[in-house]
């Protein structure tokens, strides 16, 4: 059954409403937490937030493919699937620092057409759809203009997301922007939307991760793309570039590729 992009919308802001409903009684409070195989944590709140969303869409989009950071994947062969996170950024959730956020996205035939990043402690709700600005809060959200790297303010969440190689890579960005700052996770892509980051650089992604990225940073004026200089997709290496101005955007894959 095809939906229309308004209905999709809504339903995105009911999935996001939703994740924060669960997430906001564990914050800065008592919760179970434990390691994941891959060394990452994952809380109470991570999971009570993907149940939360998967309920909805399991009964009001049972055609529809989910892939979720906590609870897998279903139906992966469908061409529309949903791309859950509940908390990008546990680390800092855990932290109590309100930098994570929830990731929401809708892929079509693989290649992301919906995207939500939602801080529900300070309520800040970014949604990008292909076709359309991207908004904050109801308001449109723009990228700032800064068509040289080095004028640029860089983010990236964190050092050891790189292998030696890559890290040598993001080095040779590193020493040519105007500064850098670490951590944020899914919030450096929020900021660099509203105009107050110019360059996110990382790698290491998983499709949960970067897919709501790509209609928010794109949506606001911005460009994201593999460090080949692709489109990012279902099929991606999870090694991201995003700037908020299209004209840097060369100049960074130029020391990438």
């Amino acid at each position: 059954m095809s939906h229309s992009p308004d209905a999709d919308i809504a339903l995105a802001r009911r999935l996001a409403d939703a994740a924060g409903a669960a997430i906001r009684p564990f914050f800065r409070a008592a919760f179970t937490m434990e390691t994941k195989a891959d060394a990452s944590p994952v809380t109470q709140a991570d999971r009570a937030a993907e149940a939360a969303i998967r309920t909805i869409l399991e009964a009001e989009r049972p055609g529809d493919g989910i892939v979720g950071e906590e609870y897998g994947t279903v139906r992966e062969g469908a061409e529309r699937v949903w791309v859950l996170d509940p908390i990008d950024g546990t680390r800092s959730f855990i932290a109590g620092r309100p930098i994570f956020g929830t990731l929401i996205a809708l892929l079509e035939g693989g290649r992301p057409v919906l995207g939500v990043i939602d801080q529900p402690i300070a309520r800040e709700r970014w949604l990008g759809a292909t076709g359309r600005p991207t908004m904050l809060n109801g308001a449109p959200a723009r990228t700032r203009a800064c068509a040289t790297l080095a004028a640029a303010h860089l983010a990236t969440t964190g050092p050891t997301l790189f292998s030696p190689d890559e890290a040598a890579t993001f080095d040779r960005v590193r020493a040519r922007a105007r500064d850098t700052l670490w951590g944020g996770d899914c919030y450096n892509y929020a900021l660099l939307a509203s105009g107050h980051l110019d360059l996110v650089v990382e790698a290491g992604l998983q499709l949960y991760d970067l897919a709501a990225l790509v209609p928010v940073v794109e949506g606001a004026g911005g460009a994201m793309r593999d460090w080949r200089g692709n489109p990012l997709t279902a099929d991606s290496d999870g090694r991201v570039v995003a700037t908020g101005d299209v004209a840097m955007l060369n100049e960074v894959l130029g020391l990438l590729s």
